[in-house]
């Protein structure tokens, strides 16, 4: 089981260092991020491209409006958000 944790907290250290590549900023600082923060960031990528939110959580934050490109980010928005999905999963928030 040592063993385990060895790998897994070597795993974890690499982790910034994995998901900052391509990031707008440094993962580092996603890991610090709560929850929530972390929803807020990834849902403002897609808002700010006019994305048609269909949950009422996001529709009370960011708005009901849709516009051209009605979410259609960049490659590197794209990575952006996989990067944050990706905190968000090992922060255990989805």
């Amino acid at each position: 089981m040592g063993y385990i944790k060895t790998l897994t907290a070597a795993a974890i250290a690499a982790m910034p260092i994995v998901f900052a590549v391509g990031a707008a900023t440094p993962a580092a600082a996603q890991s610090g991020m709560t929850c929530e923060q972390l929803w807020y960031e990834r849902n403002a990528i897609y808002a700010a491209k006019g994305f048609c939110f269909k949950t009422q959580r996001a529709r009370n934050v960011f708005g009901r409006a849709c516009f051209p490109p009605y979410g259609k980010l960049t490659p590197a928005e794209q990575r952006r958000v996989n990067n944050i999905e990706q905190w968000e999963v090992y922060q255990g928030c989805r």
